[in-house]
């Protein structure tokens, strides 16, 4: 195995990268097990006023989708954007872990019981029974569907298909939304997570503070320590205001 993951780092040397999934589902099975747990809850009065909505779980499952097709594209066809798009994804996510970590918090929004049976309910189903309504606060729903959507603006060969852009502005809306309409999360993640969202865009894609973070570790580190010093320039492209 060892071999084969040496192989693929000498094919792909910024598959380092990956080795921040197993750490994130590792702390995150870890946040899930705390369910049972006393935990803050998170509820606004806009909440009582949305509806429940079975069919949104079609865009809300689709998200998985989104957020992996945009990062293995950007892996094997853009280096310098799959890294500015893993910025984006490991800042909001590890804040969300560390949040959820501080800050238990969870939500009392699921329906008891459907006036309708169908199959998007057995698929609701099947969502609560698998994910807790505990760790909610921000919503990474929301803000990976921001950060996949604006990689794709940011990305030159992805930005100029037009249908791309299109598909991709309807799912990502789509996506918020169905975390509400689902009862999956409160107004309160979704405002969250929609601030951190266009929060780190302006971070990764118009300023220069990851280049300034970048260059401090490397000072911490020792000028001899392994820390890919190009890897801050690959990440931070000065970018134009890409339309949302």
């Amino acid at each position: 195995m060892s071999k084969k993951w040496r192989a693929f780092l000498s094919n792909y040397p910024h598959g380092w990268a990956l080795l921040y999934f197993p750490i994130y589902l590792i702390w995150f099975i870890w946040l899930e097990s705390r369910a049972n747990e006393p935990y803050y809850i998170i509820h606004t009065f806009l909440d009582d006023y949305i509806p429940f909505c079975e069919y949104f779980i079609i865009p809300y499952f689709l998200w998985f989708v989104y957020i992996a097709v945009v990062y293995v594209w950007l892996f094997f066809k853009d280096k310098d954007h799959f890294y500015q798009y893993s910025a984006f994804l490991y800042i909001g996510m590890t804040l969300f872990l560390l949040v959820s970590t501080v800050y238990p918090n969870g939500h009392l929004l699921r329906p008891l019981e459907f006036e309708r049976d169908n199959i998007f309910i057995e698929m609701v189903c099947f969502l609560y029974g698998a994910d807790t309504s505990t760790n909610i606060l921000p919503s990474i729903h929301v803000f990976n569907s921001i950060a996949a959507h604006m990689a794709i603006m940011h990305t030159p060969a992805l930005a100029a298909k037009k249908w791309t852009v299109r598909c991709s502005r309807i799912l990502y809306v789509s996506i918020i939304l169905s975390t509400m309409f689902l009862k999956q999360h409160s107004c309160m993640d979704v405002i969250l997570g929609i601030t951190l969202g266009y929060g780190v865009n302006h971070l990764v894609y118009h300023t220069d503070s990851l280049i300034k973070a970048h260059d401090l570790v490397r000072k911490l580190v020792g000028k001899d320590g392994d820390f890919s010093s190009t890897f801050s320039r690959k990440v931070h492209r000065p970018a134009k205001d890409a339309e949302i």
